[in-house]
């Protein structure tokens, strides 16, 4: 018996999570929005969901509770009354640090590796335990989907303790596809820049958006859409798709926003 997916998106309500969100349900998915503080934001995207015809819950949670990660499944299930098929780690913290001060706020290292890395990881490993006991009903192949940064792929130090962060997700990828099969596949998305951050004004930005093989700014929807794919293609685990107009192959000694014009002050 057929039985329609359902995926968890963390961070649902706004940009990229968003769009995720969107393309899910487009391709006929069942839709759950997480949020921690952007509560009308998730309300708002789950409207647009159901208006696509497909089933939409907005859960809150705090990615950097520990405590609440495992409670976080615990909503999902009361209120799909199942498991995910898909799990889509998109939500993410970006604070500017450096390797020479990092040293110094060790809350916010320690809420980017907790947010950014940690999270996702010990989400994944939660879920696949409860698929272990409580297999899906119907051809499902169950899959976590890490979203990292063409950045893990062309380095450079600025954001050091973010790109740490995303550093070790991607390492970790591998890792738990070969822990966690044949439970459930893992993948990971490196998308390139998609919105202003930070301090950038809007001119730095569309300056930067450029600043890829292809020379012009990546669409939001075309990575969402790649996250469709991994998600419905049983035969991929274990790697990461690059979806950043070649952004990851314009090697830069410092991060796009300090090079383009119209750069923020450091």
């Amino acid at each position: 018996m057929y039985m329609t997916p359902w995926v968890l998106i963390t961070g649902g309500g706004l940009r990229l999570g968003r769009e995720f969100c969107l393309a899910f349900a487009r391709a006929g998915w069942n839709v759950a929005c997480h949020y921690r503080h952007s509560a009308d934001a998730a309300t708002a995207t789950c409207t647009e969901l159901r208006a696509l015809g497909v089933q939409a819950v907005a859960l809150q949670a705090d990615l950097a509770d520990r405590q609440a990660l495992p409670g976080l499944l615990d909503a999902f299930t009361a209120a799909t009354a199942t498991l995910p098929t898909a799990l889509l780690n998109s939500a993410s913290t970006f604070e500017p640090d450096s390797a020479q001060d990092f040293h110094q706020d060790w809350a916010k290292v320690d809420h980017q590796l907790h947010t950014n890395t940690l999270a996702p990881l010990a989400l994944a490993s939660e879920w696949a335990h409860r698929l272990a006991q409580t297999p899906l009903q119907g051809n499902h192949s169950p899959v976590a989907i890490h979203v990292l940064d063409q950045k893990v792929h062309n380095l450079n130090p600025d954001y050091f303790s973010y790109t740490l962060s995303k550093l070790a997700l991607e390492r970790a990828v591998a890792l738990q596809a070969q822990a966690l099969a044949p439970v459930l596949r893992v993948v990971g998305i490196s998308p390139g820049l998609m919105y202003p951050s930070g301090p950038q004004s809007d001119a730095n930005y569309q300056n930067a958006a450029r600043v890829n093989l292809l020379r012009r700014p990546l669409e939001a929807a075309d990575v969402a859409r790649s996250g469709v794919f991994l998600a419905e293609n049983p035969a991929i685990t274990g790697c990461t798709l690059n979806v950043d107009n070649g952004q990851h192959l314009v090697p830069l000694a410092r991060d796009v926003m300090f090079l383009a014009g119209d750069a923020p002050a450091t």
